[in-house]
């Protein structure tokens, strides 16, 4: 089966597999924040969170992408990006800030809302534009993991920085309408190929990690499925081998398993992603809760870190889990998925005031 033959239907296992990933984090979160270590981490050199990190990026790239090229309007996916991401943000930031924060902090209230790291906290994580900030004055100061809190915040610019960068390919090649398409199928496994090469160089030879490079050849892999899809073939026949040699690698070297994790993790994504079928894809139609636990699962785990001090990772995970998932069926249904409603509305609206020009 083809990549192109699955990628328009709804029919799949994307929200199961984001959901699955952003509660990977969750867990990963758990061990960090309670100063616990974290088995998998130490055995392969990566986090269950960098892991899901990664899977977020490529299965965005992928959508994103697809959205774009789909539509050719950069008003709609400029919408679609905006109504996404920042309804449900604000809404977390203004309970971590007026409701979690006040409960927390070790300072008198007035002081605490009158401080400028309060409003900074809140402008800066509201807008992503310049990072995030990690700090509310006096928030969970006695906590393992010191005053951090939401430190998952930390991907968001750089989701920004990949949908700005796709959009400014697109609108770079606006003159070259005819060919537009042709070019991208050719630049973005370029970009692809050359991030690649640069985590590989950056990892093994300058000894320095680089997050951007890293979640750029993430998020352009899943580009690439996209402009590939009419040539991509998933197979079982081909996953778990691949599959199964990736745990091996485990078991042999990091360094083995770093490279054979960059080369194939985008590939096996987006096979979990359209290849189990049946009773497993029901869940698809439960909603995308997947950003809600993400967004809200760091700022409830200090809590739970500061109300219950010595409380196990097992029951951290439990405890944080509960309260984190009601958050996120709550954002998903009340905030996310109306907001998302309005994107015809809202694009509608704006191309009626711009030039066609800006529209695509």
């Amino acid at each position: 089966m083809r990549l192109s033959e699955c990628i328009g239907s709804r029919d799949n296992n994307l929200n199961l597999l984001r959901i699955v990933a952003a509660l990977a984090v969750l867990i990963g979160h758990s061990f960090a924040l309670l100063a616990q270590p974290e088995p998998w981490g130490a055995l392969t050199g990566m986090t269950p969170g960098s892991v899901a990190v990664d899977v977020f990026f490529i299965v965005s790239g992928m959508l994103v992408t697809g959205s774009l090229v789909n539509k050719q309007s950069v008003i709609d996916y400029v919408c679609a990006r905006v109504l996404r991401i920042f309804p449900a943000l604000i809404c977390m930031l203004l309970l971590t800030v007026f409701v979690l924060g006040p409960y927390f902090t070790s300072l008198p209230l007035t002081e605490y809302l009158s401080a400028a790291g309060t409003w900074q906290y809140l402008l800066k994580c509201a807008s992503l534009l310049s990072g995030v900030s990690y700090v509310l004055p006096g928030v969970f100061a006695q906590n393992h993991y010191p005053y951090a809190v939401n430190g998952s915040l930390w991907t968001m610019p750089y989701e920004i920085k990949m949908y700005l960068l796709l959009m400014l390919f697109w609108c770079g090649l606006a003159l070259l309408k005819n060919k537009r398409l042709q070019i991208l199928r050719h630049l973005i496994p370029t970009i692809t190929l050359l991030a690649a090469v640069l985590v590989f160089i950056r990892h093994f030879y300058l000894h320095d990690d680089s997050q951007f490079t890293r979640l750029l050849f993430m998020f352009f892999s899943g580009a690439s499925l996209f402009m590939l899809k009419e040539k991509l073939v998933l197979t079982r026949r081909l996953f778990y081998p691949l599959l199964l040699l990736v745990l091996v690698t485990v078991f042999i070297n990091q360094s083995t398993f770093f490279i054979l994790y960059h080369l194939s993790i985008a590939y096996l994504v987006v096979c979990i992603a359209y290849l189990p079928a049946g009773w497993i894809r029901r869940y698809n139609s439960v909603g995308d809760y997947s950003y809600g636990v993400y967004i809200y699962a760091f700022p409830v785990q200090q809590a739970v870190a500061a109300l219950f001090p010595g409380i196990a990772v097992w029951g951290m995970v439990m405890a944080s889990g509960f309260v984190t998932m009601l958050l996120a069926v709550f954002s998903w249904h009340k905030i996310e998925k109306p907001a998302m409603a309005l994107k015809s509305a809202t694009v509608s609206r704006l191309c009626t005031y711009l030039p066609i020009k800006l529209r695509t």
